[in-house]
């Protein structure tokens, strides 16, 4: 072992090390989970002040998600060009702006346009976090380091709800102004951007990627990055490193991801997919509409965002079992038994809103309404249901695309997955209200057939990843 090798007994504080660094790269994906789920406060406010029918208000909270697509498209060559740390900062920036402009928004373009702004930081975000917490990650803890970017994104969301739970409250309904002035709906815009200038501040904290430092040719500061967050032999590392990734001056493009399957690598394809199913089982429609929908069966405003925010703190408890699962019985089992219990608890809420009827308000509004019996076990299956997803789908995918790519085409192909995941969100995001006004046992059955088809693509395609060297894949 040379003198670059690492000193015996510093593996236990490069993993401390590799924690640190990883949980502040993790903070990107609590923008993600934040920027997404802060609109849930407001989406009956903006309705009304911006008097949106149900198409138009569709497109305008899932506005966002055409940014995301499109920052994740661009983030993996611009990750590779200059380096992951810098496209964080590029993140946290847009993130900022956008979380201002859509605080002052006057009309629904404009708002839209801030959206897909923020929208653009968070597509970014979760293509460089994944890539970079697998590659500064020792193999036997990356799938929990890799977890953390869901544990974030999740406690980004639960944030978020209680943010606008509280402004609600405190203004009496996201619609009226908080004491301090300004309608509550904007300040929960607003908000977004104290934890964007949290996420600009680590990362300048935080050493770049060991893999893109060798392909840059900047092998001493890879070797100080390696020693410092991963341990062992460091030469060894350096040199498996050099085998599989291009170099500089060897740029990857989307050429490279070119294989005989419909134009694609295999492995592609089943990052795509997978990102597509984790999308595609609906699970954001809970996040973005449960506020609107619980509301619709009885429940007050008030009430609503606080079962919103007590579905998140459920999300984060399940992402908890996922991490302290990952790396023990692996990723594919879990991604199994994930997709079992949500065939099981999407099949009861469609059973559910079946029972349900249409009744006309004072408004002159039809109002599906469950009886107190069946809303109850509605709840229930729709928070079990987020078990179900937050032990298994929720963390194990981000895992598997920060890991299942080999180097050389790892931050490409991460995009690629990602900009798919982000048009999936933004399918099942933009059709929801016209699917729930079909019927919500139609939207929550079809939501189930897709979670039975991401179990037989699991059974059938997935490998497990668990213990491998990302050298290895």
């Amino acid at each position: 072992m040379t003198a670059s090798s690492s000193v015996p007994g510093s593996a236990e504080e490069a993993h401390g090390a590799a924690i640190m660094v990883s949980t502040a790269a993790a903070v990107g994906g609590f923008l993600f989970g934040y920027d997404t789920a802060v609109i849930n406060g407001t989406v009956d406010a903006l309705q009304e002040t911006f008097h949106l029918n149900s198409v138009v208000l569709g497109l305008v909270v899932s506005s966002a998600l055409l940014g995301c697509a499109v920052g994740a498209w661009f983030a993996g060559p611009l990750a590779d060009r200059l380096g992951r740390v810098r496209v964080m900062l590029i993140a946290a920036a847009l993130f900022i702006v956008s979380a201002i402009g859509s605080a002052v928004a006057f009309a629904a373009w404009d708002l839209t346009v801030w959206r897909v702004i923020g929208g653009l930081g968070v597509g970014a975000a979760s293509v460089i976090a994944p890539a970079y917490i697998a590659e500064v990650s020792p193999a036997h803890m990356r799938g929990r380091l890799g977890s953390l970017q869901q544990l974030a994104i999740v406690s980004g969301i639960f944030v978020a709800l209680l943010v606008d739970y509280l402004l609600a409250s405190v203004a009496g309904g996201a619609m009226q102004d908080v004491p301090w002035g300004g309608a509550a709906w904007r300040w929960m815009f607003a908000s977004a951007a104290i934890p964007a200038l949290i996420y600009a501040v680590l990362a300048l904290q935080i050493p770049e990627s060991p893999r893109y430092l060798v392909r840059r040719g900047r092998l001493a500061e890879a070797r100080k990055v390696i020693k410092r967050l991963i341990g062992g032999d460091v030469d060894k590392r350096i040199g498996d490193i050099q085998r599989t990734v291009s170099s500089a001056d060897e740029k990857v493009q989307l050429r490279d991801l070119r294989g005989p399957r419909l134009g694609l690598l295999p492995i592609v394809w089943v990052g795509i997919l997978l990102s597509v199913f984790q999308q595609f089982v609906g699970i954001n429609v809970i996040f973005y509409y449960s506020s609107t929908l619980w509301a619709s069966v009885g429940f007050s405003e008030s009430n609503s965002l606080l079962i919103t925010v007590i579905t998140s703190v459920t999300n984060i408890i399940t992402t908890l079992i996922a991490i302290a699962l990952v790396d023990r019985i692996g990723r594919k089992p879990l991604l199994l038994i994930g997709a079992a219990g949500m065939v099981v608890t999407l099949g009861t809420m469609a059973w559910c809103f079946s029972t349900a009827t249409q009744t006309i308000n004072a408004a002159g509004e039809s109002v599906t309404t469950l009886s107190p019996d069946i809303g109850k076990v509605a709840l229930v299956a729709a928070n079990l249901y987020v078990v179900a997803f937050g032990m298994s789908w929720g963390p194990v995918v981000w895992v598997l695309l920060g890991e299942m790519f080999n180097n050389k085409i790892r931050a490409t192909a991460l995009a690629v997955a990602a900009a798919a995941q982000w048009v999936a969100n933004w399918l099942i995001s933009t059709t929801f209200p016209a699917l729930a006004s079909i019927g919500l046992t139609f939207a929550y059955g079809l939501y189930c057939l897709f979670a039975l088809l991401a179990f037989i693509f699991v059974y059938k395609a997935v490998h497990e990843t668990r213990g491998r060297e990302l050298e290895a894949m």
